[in-house]
């Protein structure tokens, strides 16, 4: 599947846009975190940053009923959401040319509300896409928090992928000077637990959050 060539088409740097849809997939479901553009009733553009996950063909994100700017994308307000994976630094033998390694998500489109099962099946796919093994484990929301909560479903329609993982493209005069060049990689990780102050005692790290790991 390739995406429409309109307003997804890579015009700084084609030669980094992968058409593949499966990299599109990799990307969001390696990503934890994705932004989210929205405006205001006067204009104003903002960038919110939310949780989300990939459930087939859409990008499902949730927010508060309270919210005006995902009340808006609730009504049909068109919207880009956009998702980053950063991979290492490419040190150049000048500070032109340095960059980075990067994997990089981008959807247009308008959201649908999700409701009732579809609602909470969309919270349960965000909850194991952030959290793998906690929904079964935890609190599941009550109907008081369904009803403050906004499930929403952007469709993978139009979209963009963009990889930078090349070495570092010095001009010709550069490559003799005494300047060390080359790729220094980027890895996330997660740290040791640490327990709430208020956790009951003889309870111990889940086995499945011992088991998460980063790329």
């Amino acid at each position: 599947m390739v995406p429409p060539v309109g307003r997804t088409a890579v015009r700084r740097l084609p030669e980094k846009q992968v058409h593949d849809r499966a990299a599109l997939d990799a990307v969001l479901d390696a990503g934890l975190v994705a932004h989210v553009a929205v405006h205001d009733d006067g204009g104003q553009p903002y960038v919110v940053p939310v949780g989300y996950a990939r459930d087939g063909d859409s990008v499902l994100i949730h927010g508060s009923t309270a919210s005006r700017l995902f009340r808006s994308l609730a009504e049909g307000a068109p919207t880009c959401l956009t998702v980053t994976l950063l991979d290492g630094l490419v040190l150049a033998r000048s500070v032109f040319e340095s960059s980075m390694h990067y994997r990089s998500a981008m959807v247009l489109g308008m959201a649908t509300t999700l409701e009732g099962p579809d609602q909470v099946r969309g919270l349960e796919r965000v909850s194991e896409h952030l959290m793998p093994g906690r929904w079964a484990d935890a609190r599941q929301p009550s109907r008081k928090e369904l009803a403050a909560t906004l499930v929403l479903s952007l469709p993978l329609v139009e979209w963009s992928v963009k990889v930078s993982d090349g070495p570092p493209d010095d001009a010709t005069d550069d490559l003799a000077l005494p300047v060390w060049a080359g790729i220094l990689p980027l890895h996330e990780r997660y740290g040791q637990p640490t327990p709430a102050p208020d956790l009951r005692d003889g309870l111990d790290v889940p086995e499945y959050v011992r088991g998460w790991t980063r790329r």
